[in-house]
């Protein structure tokens, strides 16, 4: 019997949503990524793209995500709603926890993944196995798998580098600071505006809204830059609430926005592929800057698009344009090497690198992590259908 193992990542969370169930025999994409060796599919009529090296079983490991275990046994993760087979038998069937352990079964000749075993319990779903009664489970709910890297995110929302136009708008804020000093910094007291009966001590970060963000296709306005100023806890509630600042890499000043530094962000959702056509390019969430794993960008496409939390997209690179001096050969570009403006444009074609998973959608963009890539990802590169 073939296993497999995965190399711990930071603990993070989430939970499956229940009713995703996808007809199964639609031609495979290609895949986001180049890989040898042709797909693996099992089953009579099945074009599911299983792994090459897809494990009959796999244990879950503290510090999986559903997307790690999703490429252990699929060669494009988005076909997760597929091949789950939901153990009816067991309470919150779609909750997977470190220990549990994933089998490979096929139901009338299609591949599906069921759970086996319950942290080292068997369970019975009619192919084997002792049925199991039902009981109280000991993990509290915010052990349970996770689609993405819940830290990187809520480290984003809570520090946010690109503000929508609502955030602008009705975000809470710096009114004043205290004697009246026209700007702050580490241990100046600051009083805001908005964040209503905050619990003493509650920690909130600083924001500066920063330049216009817009979109590269029609140049409409979608947010703003965000820089973050610094962070403390509230030392008085009220309205305004008082905060005392413990942290500053800038200077604090009026009309900064307020953001919970802790966030409890929403990611019960599994990997799945857009139904609507999506062509939306990459915005850095800051400028002039390169974009690898785990970095969080955005997209001129939101929800008016069809984009939701748990679409997948794959990452295509922007051609160059390169000058042809070589219809002649090599003597021709000899020719032309002291003169870089000879010779016609080309535009090379794009280049698929990474994929992406959306975690936020807003109407018209959203935030999504990069969950891989072999090449680094710069401001204006695409976002398509995977």
């Amino acid at each position: 019997m073939k296993t497999a193992n995965l190399a711990l990542r930071p603990a993070i969370l989430l939970s499956l949503v229940a009713g995703l169930t996808v007809t199964v025999g639609l031609l495979a994409p290609p895949s986001i990524l180049a890989q040898d060796g042709p797909a693996k599919t099992v089953g009579s009529g099945s074009n599911i793209p299983l792994a090459a090296e897809a494990p009959d079983q796999y244990v879950v490991k503290r510090g999986d995500t559903l997307w790690d275990i999703s490429k252990v046994f699929l060669k494009e993760p988005w076909y997760w709603p597929e091949i789950w087979y939901v153990n009816p038998q067991i309470a919150n069937p779609h909750l997977i926890y470190p220990g549990d352990v994933l089998k490979l079964v096929y139901v009338d000749g299609q591949p599906r993944l069921t759970l086996a075993e319950r942290g080292g319990e068997r369970v019975e779903g009619g192919r084997g196995g002792t049925r199991l009664s039902p009981e109280v489970r000991r993990e509290p709910l915010s052990q349970a798998v996770t689609a993405i890297p819940y830290d990187v995110v809520a480290s984003f929302m809570g520090r946010p580098t690109l503000l929508t136009k609502d955030q602008v708008k009705t975000a809470p804020y710096i009114v004043a600071l205290r004697d009246s000093h026209m700007i702050g910094a580490l241990g100046n007291e600051v009083y805001a505006l908005g964040i209503g009966q905050a619990a003493p001590e509650t920690r909130y970060s600083v924001i500066h809204v920063g330049e216009e963000l817009r979109d590269p296709d029609n140049n409409a306005l979608l947010g703003y830059s965000g820089l973050y100023a610094g962070s403390g806890p509230v030392v008085t509630q009220g309205e305004p609430a008082k905060i005392v600042m413990t942290d500053s890499t800038r200077e604090v000043l009026q009309g900064d926005k307020v953001f919970p530094e802790s966030v409890d962000v929403k990611v019960d959702f599994v990997p799945h592929a857009p139904d609507s056509d999506i062509d939306a390019a990459i915005i850095a969430v800051r400028r002039h800057t390169v974009m690898g794993q785990y970095q969080v960008v955005a997209l001129n496409r939101g929800a008016y698009a069809g984009l939701e939390p748990g679409h997948i997209l794959a990452i295509h690179q922007r051609g160059a344009v390169v000058r042809d001096n070589f219809k002649q050969g090599g003597l021709s570009a000899r020719r032309t090497s002291r003169n870089s403006d000879i010779g016609n444009k080309v535009q090379l074609p794009s280049e698929r690198i990474g994929a992406l998973m959306v975690f936020k959608a807003f109407d018209n963009m959203s935030y999504a992590l990069v969950m891989e890539t072999t090449h680094e990802i710069r401001q204006g590169d695409r976002a398509k259908n995977p």
